[in-house]
């Protein structure tokens, strides 16, 4: 198969298409033949060095694919409702970029009706992640307030249409006006532009001085002071990036007095058995929405996957508006 490599750690031209042997669906997995591809910001940590896959993961980036099953585990798949020829899009820890990947079957879910591969391509990582650090770890609630920070970003788009879906009012930040229009036209309430406003005041002023009840952090660094301030009593910060830095300074009184929660995951490393629990709520919440439209994805451009250093560029440059795929 042909399979997108990292020759060594850097720059983006350090991708290159090559032969790689094709893969077996083991057991639990079923193999994928790959139409698209989603691109994420873990990939870029992954190929300048910073990111190594988990242990038994290809070192072939790429954490989501989209594409038809063309063979896997039989008892494994039935259990799932899943068959040979099935159109599907998965989560996968690593090995998305290539012609074929295999997938554990409890990560797999049916491409929603009415989508095209590459659409579905660009929604496992967004809505696995959103759904585990908005709703399960952040527990926002109807009626609640959401602060989205990087609202543009394949994750920001993602989790304000969710958190919108779901009821709550939501907050987003993004770093030009072109993004906060962007933001305010997927659903979120209000848009903040990080470089000519301070987001914790406006968020204070934007919710009467209460403070927002969850925020989804992909800065932390010094962000994280500014977000325990403007967080409302029993808040909840999140944390599922370190973009500005690991080292964070804050207030632990506000933490006391205002009953608060920081916390923060990676999901990557995670177990197959908590990945498909992820994988069950959106099948039964989130996919119904995707089919209906009432969520949908954010495709911000297409490469041809053998382009793939250009996807990286592009990513990195920080320019784009959800999500960027490559097609095979």
């Amino acid at each position: 198969m042909k399979a997108i490599e990292i020759t060594r750690p850097g720059a983006p031209e350090v991708l290159r298409l090559g032969e790689r042997p094709d893969p077996a669906a083991g057991p639990g997995e079923v193999l994928i033949r790959v139409a698209a591809s989603g691109v994420n910001r873990p990939d870029v940590l992954q190929r300048a060095g910073h990111y190594p896959p988990p242990p038994g993961a290809p070192d072939i980036p790429g954490l989501e694919v989209a594409g038809e099953i063309v063979s896997g585990d039989a008892p494994a798949m039935a259990r799932a409702g899943l068959q040979v020829g099935q159109a599907v899009c998965a989560l996968v820890a690593g090995g998305g970029y290539a012609e074929l990947c295999a997938a554990p079957v409890g990560q797999c879910l049916p491409v929603p009706g009415g989508l095209t591969p590459v659409e579905a391509a660009s929604l496992p990582e967004t809505f696995f992640t959103v759904w585990s650090n908005v709703f399960d770890r952040g527990r926002l609630q109807p009626g609640e307030t959401l602060l989205v920070q990087g609202g543009s970003s394949g994750i920001g788009v993602t989790a304000i249409q969710l958190a919108k879906a779901f009821g709550a009012t939501v907050l987003a930040t993004a770093g030009s006006d072109e993004k906060c229009a962007a933001c305010l036209k997927l659903g979120a309430d209000h848009a903040i532009n990080y470089r000519t406003q301070d987001f914790a005041e406006e968020a204070r002023r934007l919710t009467g001085g209460r403070g927002v009840d969850v925020i989804l952090d992909m800065v932390a660094g010094d962000y994280v002071a500014r977000e325990v301030g403007c967080l409302a009593e029993d808040g909840r910060l999140v944390i599922i990036a370190v973009q500005g830095g690991v080292r964070s300074g804050f207030d632990a009184g506000l933490v006391l007095r205002r009953r608060l929660t920081v916390t923060g995951s990676t999901l990557r490393p995670r177990p197959v058995a908590f990945k498909a629990a992820i994988a069950a709520s959106l099948r039964e919440k989130a996919w119904p929405l995707l089919a209906s439209g009432a969520v949908r994805p954010v495709v911000h451009r297409v490469f041809p996957a053998a382009e793939a250093a250009r996807a990286h560029e592009l990513m990195e440059s920080n320019r784009h508006i959800g999500k960027i795929v490559l097609a095979w």
